[in-house]
């Protein structure tokens, strides 16, 4: 995966200083299919044959979910900011590392891989997990593109985050 990390730009003082932003557009924008595919083979077989859809936290984990969707033949579950869904959607709270935010999704069933870009803090992956269950679905899998390493072996109710690119634990902080 050393390969697919060498593409991703580091930003420093992005958005405030102190802060190196992992910026993926280069990797997304060069090398598109290999890292659905290197993302496709964080699970199994017979683990995709378990997923009913893989949910996706906006906006990159769209980017990122749509195509696994499509390419194990699985429907795809949007995970929005506030106010982007329609009725009847089930809503969580939750703290960003500058603020706070509100997650929402509309109520479904089935199993679910869960997708996101980065893994920083666990805040968004862990509320978008928590809202999954809250709405009626069953997380099965966690998967993120980079994981910046900040929250050593992240699990969500015993379930770990899968990734493409771990970056080495460094104590500094980073934001994707």
């Amino acid at each position: 995966m050393t390969d697919l990390q060498r593409l991703i730009r580091d930003v420093p003082d992005f958005p405030r200083p102190g802060i190196v932003f992992r910026d993926i557009a280069p990797l997304l924008r060069s090398h598109f299919a290999p890292t659905i595919e290197a993302m496709s083979g964080l699970l199994n077989e017979a683990e995709w044959s378990r997923i009913d859809a893989v949910a996706g936290v906006e906006s990159r984990g769209f980017m990122l979910g749509a195509p696994l969707a499509l390419r194990h033949g699985k429907g795809f579950v949007p995970i929005r900011k506030r106010g982007k869904l329609p009725p009847p959607v089930v809503e969580i709270p939750y703290q960003l590392e500058y603020g706070e935010g509100v997650l929402e999704m509309q109520p479904g069933q089935g199993r679910v891989l869960l997708i996101d870009d980065v893994l920083a803090t666990g805040g968004t992956l862990r509320a978008a997990a928590d809202l999954c269950g809250l709405a009626g679905y069953q997380v099965d899998c966690l998967a993120v593109l980079l994981d910046l390493n900040l929250v050593p072996g992240f699990r969500w109710q015993g379930i770990p985050a899968r990734t493409v690119i771990r970056y080495p634990a460094t104590g500094a902080t980073d934001k994707s």
